[in-house]
């Protein structure tokens, strides 16, 4: 069974151990999602003008190329290739995050103009191009008692393909509506993502030592970069008065049809896994990693490759990544009540089992 293979040990106990927020028995409480929602109100009460934002917007793209540079530097080059073994599930889940879903993103364009506008159409499409989530992906995974070795390569592998994937799919299919992709919008992407990633992971040697015992702080430096770029996008936003076309019909349209790919999403790849032959703990595997997209990768992402449109292109993303946690918090807690395999309790009996520990990050 694909679900066999693992990767190294002490990795699966230091993701468990990344405990920071409890989830209750039906919803999980994100701090962070708040944080965002207030980031957003301030930008639209005071957004950043004049001088002010030309220092926010030097001081994102600083902080999008910080983020970069730590995602390659945390990333594990040899676990993410040890994690080869598992090619039929690692497969299946790069095929759900960027081809079905680019697919469905697609078909959202006959919902223009009677549901979605042509911009939040975009950045529904957006949504459907970004990387599957690590930490997220992991926490449900290990709580619905599945393959936690198999969810840790298959986040790390989604993020590693999004860092070229996102912005090509992107360049493929939005076209000018993303703000055109023009050498200077490649070149950016060069140098704010694709650069400081490899340095990262050049470094990783020396200064992966040093991440590991700071990882508390730098979590704070992650999470407030993305609220900086936040600021910066729904600045631009507000300045250039593009928020007068989100009513509140289109924000429930958008809201209807996000809910509709999630259940698309989580009902293909639960039921599309067992069709394909793989077990439980695999399919749970596929599942939460297939059926979820990263807000930490596609914020940054969003701001280099939209510009001044970034806000109403993030706003699907943010909308959805709430909106996967509730409901796969829910399906975690159903999936941890269902009865144990006698293979889960081997593993667990001789020590090497999936963790099934209720509180740990679900945040990226």
């Amino acid at each position: 069974m694909v679900g066999s293979t693992s990767a190294p040990k002490n990795h699966v106990e230091h993701m468990s151990r990344r405990r920071t927020l409890a989830l209750p028995s039906w919803l999980p409480v994100d701090a962070y999602i708040l944080a965002l929602i207030g980031t957003v109100v301030l930008a639209a009460l005071l957004p950043a003008r004049g001088t002010a934002a030309d220092v926010a917007g030097g001081a994102s793209t600083g902080a999008v190329a910080l983020l970069f540079f730590l995602y390659g530097a945390r990333l594990s080059t040899a676990e993410a290739l040890d994690g080869l073994k598992h090619w039929r599930l690692h497969l299946t889940v790069l095929a759900c995050t960027f081809l079905i879903f680019p697919l469905l993103g697609l078909a959202s364009g006959g919902l223009v103009p009677y549901v979605l506008t042509p911009e939040l159409q975009a950045g529904f499409l957006f949504l459907c191009l970004v990387p599957s989530t690590i930490q997220s992906s992991i926490a449900f995974t290990s709580i619905a008692r599945g393959n936690v070795p198999a969810a840790i390569c298959a986040g790390s592998f989604s993020s590693l393909a999004g860092i070229l994937l996102t912005p090509l799919l992107a360049a493929l299919l939005l076209g000018s509506t993303g703000g055109g992709f023009s050498a200077d919008s490649l070149l950016k992407i060069v140098l704010q993502l694709l650069v400081p990633f490899l340095a990262g992971q050049f470094l990783r040697r020396w200064v992966g030592g040093f991440l590991a015992r700071h990882k508390k702080v730098l979590g704070l430096v992650d999470r407030g970069s993305i609220l900086l770029v936040v600021y910066t996008a729904f600045s631009e936003g507000m300045v250039a008065g593009i928020w007068h076309q989100v009513t509140p019909a289109r924000l429930g349209g958008l809201l209807a049809a996000e809910a509709v790919l999630l259940a698309v999403m989580l009902a293909l790849t639960w039921y599309g896994a067992r069709r394909l032959g793989f077990g439980r703990e695999d399919r749970i595997a596929i599942q939460f990693a297939g059926s979820k997209k990263s807000l930490a990768a596609g914020l940054p992402m969003a701001s280099v490759l939209f510009g001044a449109h970034a806000s109403l292109a993030v706003l699907p993303l943010m909308l959805f990544h709430q909106m996967q946690l509730m409901v796969c918090a829910v399906i975690a807690k159903r999936r941890s009540r269902d009865p144990e395999p006698e293979s889960v309790r081997n593993r667990e009996d001789a020590g090497s089992g999936p963790v099934s520990d209720p509180a740990v990050t679900v945040t990226s």
